[in-house]
């Protein structure tokens, strides 16, 4: 059974990104992967596209042949692809038994980028943003905080990562709000504001993962939740052939919480960078001399030692 993931998020929130990013990382421990390009304005891929929405249709030909705007494009494109679903369902058919007629295995995932958790108003748009998504799709769904590797270099936040990411007593951001913008402090937006947070608390659904697409361990936890909202977690889908990459996955054999996000990529961020450039400095040497080594036991490059008779 396919399993897959439906990436949806603002422009500029890392979509493309992500899946470079997760198609490198699956290739790498051993799962199959496929990407399918759903976004008609997407005209440029850094990762391989086993299907690609332009070619049926290309936002730029709907522009000029239907004099629209990128937002009107958008939506024509759409719905031409909607009426050409048959197009769609032969080619995720080949990709590997994938069905359309019968329900398949996945997983929302709503990328935001982490800019948003800078300021009270972007935070409770997202929350809002997210909440709708989730309540109309009605799917397995995940929220994903992007580039939570460079929330250092953005201004501090109010609260700890985890006020954000578990979306805790929200009633502390109102006083924030004001101090934003003193607009906000008007009565009738103090109202409107709490009435927001309420709501958002009252349905109780929204929560994020965090993602720094470049970090190995960031992925693997990420695409542990993923695991775990699709069902692949429960199963060997891979079947007896699984790497150690894989049984670590389904396993859970990470175990970064937010705490250590906020430690890893906020408090302690140059440190750690450190660390790591560190680590990777030696490795880079004990290949070297291992590389040396391998050529002073075999100088004709054979792969066996020289003997004499």
């Amino acid at each position: 059974m396919p399993f897959a993931q439906l990436i949806i998020g603002p422009p500029g929130s890392g979509k493309s990104t992500y899946c470079n990013g997760m198609h490198q990382f699956m290739s790498a421990i051993g799962r199959k992967c496929s990407v399918v390009n759903l976004d008609p304005a997407n005209d440029q891929t850094s990762y391989p596209c086993a299907l690609d929405v332009r070619e049926l249709v290309t936002l730029d030909e709907i522009m000029a042949d239907e004099q629209l705007g990128p937002n009107g494009g958008v939506l024509y494109a759409l719905e031409e692809l909607e009426h050409n679903f048959d197009w769609l369902e032969r080619g995720l058919k080949k990709l590997g038994g994938w069905t359309i007629r019968y329900e398949p295995r996945l997983v929302v995932l709503h990328l935001t980028d982490s800019y948003s958790l800078t300021l009270p108003s972007l935070y409770i748009s997202t929350l809002l943003l997210s909440l709708r998504a989730m309540l109309q799709m009605d799917l397995p769904h995940l929220n994903v905080l992007t580039k939570i590797d460079k929330l250092s270099s953005y201004a501090p936040l109010a609260f700890n990562l985890d006020f954000y990411t578990e979306v805790q007593d929200l009633t502390y951001l109102l006083p924030k709000l004001a101090t934003e913008n003193s607009v906000l402090r008007h009565p009738k937006f103090e109202g409107l504001n709490r009435a927001i947070v309420e709501l958002v608390e009252d349905f109780g659904l929204v929560g994020f993962e965090t993602l720094a697409v470049e970090d190995k361990k960031s992925m693997m936890k990420l695409l542990q939740a993923i695991d775990r909202a699709g069902g692949y977690a429960f199963g060997a889908a891979e079947g007896a052939n699984d790497t150690v990459w894989q049984v670590a996955m389904r396993e859970r054999m990470t175990t970064m919480d937010i705490r250590d996000v906020q430690e890893r990529w906020i408090d302690a961020k140059d440190e750690y960078d450190e660390k790591e450039r560190t680590e990777l400095e030696q490795m880079a040497i004990a290949a070297k001399d291992k590389a040396a080594a391998d050529e002073e036991d075999d100088p004709d490059g054979e792969g066996e030692p020289n003997t004499q008779l």
